[in-house]
Parts: C-alpha cells; structure tokens; sequence
C-alpha cells in the first residue's frame, strides 16, 4: 500500500502513537506523520520515543507486520485524525495553529467521502473553524465530506488498556458526520460510544478535567489551612472520607500535566466572567507549587541557622504524577526550578526514577540522595519512594506528596 493508507494519523505523541497502534493492531493500515524526523526513524525501527506500558510491544508488532508506518508527511487515506498539541500562547490564549497546520497539510489529499477527526484538545467551535477552512479551500468538497470531534479520555500509565475500554464522547457537525465516526471508532473500542454534537464534545472534554482540577484545588486550600492550623491534612482527609458522602482527594504540590493543568485555560479564555470556580481553581492549584517551594527555602534558611553550615537537599521527583516519566506541565519541576534560582552553594540531589537523564538537572539516585541529604523533599508520589526506610534517621522531612501518610 505504498503511497496509499486506511488511516492518517497527525501526530505521534503521547495519544497519536497509541491510537496509531491500536488501529494497526486491528490489522488496519495506518501511516503517522510527525514533524520530528527522529520521532518518525524511530518508529520505523519498531521502537519507541514515550514510555508507556505495552505501547513498545504493539508498536513493534504493528510495524513488523506493515501495518504502522510513519513519515514527515501525509499520504491519501480513507480516515484522518487530528492528533497534534494545543499550547497556549500569552495571557493563557489556547492556540489552534498545530490543529490547523495539520489540517491544512492533508487539504489535497480529501476526497468526497472521507472521514476528518479531531482528537485534539480544543476550544469550543474548533471543529467548526477547520470545516470553513477546508470548505474554503476546497469548495468542491463542502457537504461531501464527514467531520467530528472525539477526545481521548486516558490515563498516563495505562493508555493501551483505556483506548480500549473507556467510553468515548463522538460529536460530529451533522448527524451524518457522527455517525460514520461511531462506525470508525466501533472497529476497535469496546468501551461505549456516546453520541452528540461536535461543540458539546469540545466542552466534554474541557469540563471533564477542569472538574477534577477543582476537586485537586479544595484538596490543596484544605492543605493550606491545615499547615496553619497545625493539622495533618492527611488524616483530616481520611477521617472526613468515612462520611458516605464525602469523598475528597489528595493534595499535592500543584497540578501537571497536559490536562487537568491546561484543559480549564480553554474554558476561561473563552468565558472569563462565567468560569469564576474554574479559573479559581487554578489560581490555587498554581499557588500551591509556589508555596512548595517557600516552604523548601524556609526549611533551607532554619538548617543554615541551626546548623551553622548548608544543607543538602534532596528534590525527590519531577514527573507530573507517580511512575510515570512525563514532565510536562510538572508542578514538581516547577518547584525545583524555582529552589534552585535561590540556590548559595547547597547542595542539591535531584531525583526522577523514571528517566535516565535530562537536559537540565543532573540527576541523582534515589537511594543515594535519601543517604547523603539533610533535607528530604517530596514532590511525587514514586513507588520507589514510598519503600525508602528513613525512619529514625535526623533528617528534615517535606512530604508534599503523602509518602509518609500511605
């Protein structure tokens, strides 16, 4: 099938490659573009540039077998999927021009007939927005064409199963359109597939986890009011979780990741004087990541005092959540970042278990820094944390992420 595909995928990041592999494990040929050459050569090679449980596996038997193949561009296909970053510009604006480059990368390549999908986060009326850009561009088209809005709903850490088994929320601009996207979709998703419209897929989306970023946010106010008042936040927590109604999360250092930190920026940006919790939310979960890291600098400047000399410290995670390798929107990144432009000469031990090197920290062992540090701070909830035995050892312990609390 040189040339030709079932499936165009835009995009082979954390979402497109899984979804990639997922359709090519259903012996469906899929061709998947990225801009990034060594993204695409690795591909090819049947290897990965994520970590992601199984991912490695259906990638290299999907490539092996013929049925995922990458490259810098599209080829004609039946089915495209929009699958590309949403970033935002200044003053938290969400910015479409990945969607719509990608859009406009396969505008010669429609015809009558195919399905366009996209499964970007995206403000409301996006899907809307590239239907005019294509009918505008490709007049002989309008009408002819089926185009729908379908978000992915996963969870870092276990995508392959949930691609599966999640239900899906399918919105097309015409009833037409979502029906052949529920026919696309039922091919390899045994989760249930609800049907609507493309706008209210679009807010699907952005409400689902500008919902969760809220709940996360009375975790952390309560965390606040909890260290000023002088209780454990944890147990409060858990105490006031035995009412048969009442089921509050855990706090932490902020929020991360390319949702739950994002999706409510798309929200407010569009209707900033309706979405008062929700913008709200936000301004405490980025709060907390900025107390965190006061909190580390008065923990720091107390040593020093008592001590009469400087502290090690060790900075233990940097990933957005636990086990997982994914810095992006990081609160615990943040919050190193932030300790080490005040940094005079301590020593710092850096510590993410889940990669192998980064660009800008030098990273330490886990074990080793636990050892050497005076202070011990909590960012993320690893699993290699958690079995760390330092009890009784006289260390200053920050525990931002309730590792002591398990």
């Amino acid at each position: 099938m040189e040339g030709k595909a079932s499936v165009v995928m835009m995009g082979l990041g954390y979402i497109g490659l899984p979804t990639a592999a997922l359709i090519a494990q259903n012996k469906t040929h899929v061709h998947g573009v990225d801009i990034n050459p060594e993204v695409v050569e690795t591909i090819n090679k049947g290897k990965i540039h994520i970590i992601e449980p199984e991912l490695d596996n259906a990638v290299a038997a999907a490539v092996s077998e013929g049925y995922l193949k990458a490259a810098i561009t599209p080829v004609e296909a039946n089915t495209y999927l929009i699958v590309v970053p949403t970033p935002f510009k200044d003053k938290n604006e969400p910015d479409i021009s990945f969607v719509e480059a990608a859009t406009k990368a396969i505008l010669p390549l429609l015809k009558k007939g195919d399905l366009y999908i996209i499964e970007s986060t995206s403000p409301i009326g996006t899907t809307e927005k590239m239907m005019d850009l294509i009918y505008s561009k490709r007049p002989e088209l309008k009408d002819e064409l089926f185009i729908a809005y379908c978000p992915e709903r996963v969870l870092p850490g276990n995508v392959m199963y949930e691609l599966v088994h999640n239900d899906r929320v399918i919105g097309g601009v015409n009833e037409e359109s979502t029906e052949r996207a529920v026919e696309f979709y039922a091919n390899f998703i045994k989760g249930e597939l609800h049907k609507t419209n493309a706008r209210t897929a679009e807010m699907c989306k952005l409400v689902e986890n500008s919902s969760r970023d809220v709940q996360i946010a009375f975790a952390n106010e309560l965390s606040l009011i909890c260290d000023k008042a002088g209780i454990n936040v944890w147990e409060l927590i858990n105490l006031a979780n035995k009412h048969p109604r009442v089921n509050i999360l855990q706090p932490g250092c902020g929020v991360g990741g390319h949702c739950i930190a994002v999706d409510p920026y798309f929200i407010v940006a569009d209707y900033p004087m309706e979405s008062q919790i929700i913008g709200k939310a936000r301004e405490i979960n980025n709060y907390k990541s900025f107390w965190c890291a006061e909190k580390v600098k008065t923990a720091k400047l107390e040593f020093e005092l008592k001590n009469g000399r400087k502290p090690g410290i060790a900075l233990m995670g940097l990933a957005f959540k636990p086990n997982i390798d994914d810095l992006r929107e990081s609160p615990a990144k943040y919050i190193v970042q932030k300790v080490l432009q005040d940094a005079n000469n301590e020593e710092y031990y850096i510590v993410e278990p889940n990669i192998k090197s980064h660009r800008v920290f030098k990273l330490t062992d886990y074990k080793e820094a636990a050892k050497k540090a005076d202070i011990i701070v909590f960012l993320v909830k690893h699993k290699e944390f958690i079995e760390l035995d330092i009890n009784g050892e006289s260390k200053k312990i920050l525990d931002f992420a309730g590792i002591k609390n398990v």
